[in-house]
């Protein structure tokens, strides 16, 4: 399945920067005044008859450090994750890995029960579960034969 990602110029001038910025070890350097260059944890979303999961990768990011919220149906997800000051000018041949903080917000159907959300994380990835209403469940119904 192929996934398309709207490209947005300025967020990728900014990645370059702060990739820049990393590289000289200058932290003075930023793109605007005192914004965050974020990056976007990879995430899929799957839903069978009882409830929506999505499963966000966020290997490095503390799961007490993210914040979830449903809110007018709409789920998101925000956190960062951080590369230690000490680590951050020597010793590094290369920065592959996306620092900074970030958000993920998607749009949910009306069917969510709100009141049993739940999130847990396993090994860096982030399941949050949203069950739907019982009145939302597919219902099977039997042809009576007369």
């Amino acid at each position: 399945m192929t996934v398309l990602t709207r490209w947005d110029p300025f967020r990728e001038l900014a990645r370059v920067q702060e990739e820049m910025n990393r590289a000289l070890g200058d932290e003075r350097l930023q793109f605007g005044a005192g914004d965050s260059v974020g990056w976007t944890p990879a995430c899929d979303i799957y839903e069978d008859g009882e409830e929506i999961v999505v499963r966000a990768e966020l290997a490095g990011v503390e799961p007490g450090a993210v914040e979830i919220r449903f809110e007018n149906g709409v789920l998101t997800l925000k956190g960062e994750r951080k590369l230690e000051k000490a680590d951050r000018r020597e010793n590094y041949h290369r920065l592959e890995l996306s620092y900074g903080t970030f958000t993920r917000a998607f749009s949910m159907p009306a069917t969510i029960d709100t009141e049993k959300i739940r999130a847990e994380s396993k090994q860096g990835v982030l399941h949050v579960h949203l069950p739907k209403k019982p009145e939302a469940k597919p219902k099977s119904i039997q042809v009576k034969v007369s």
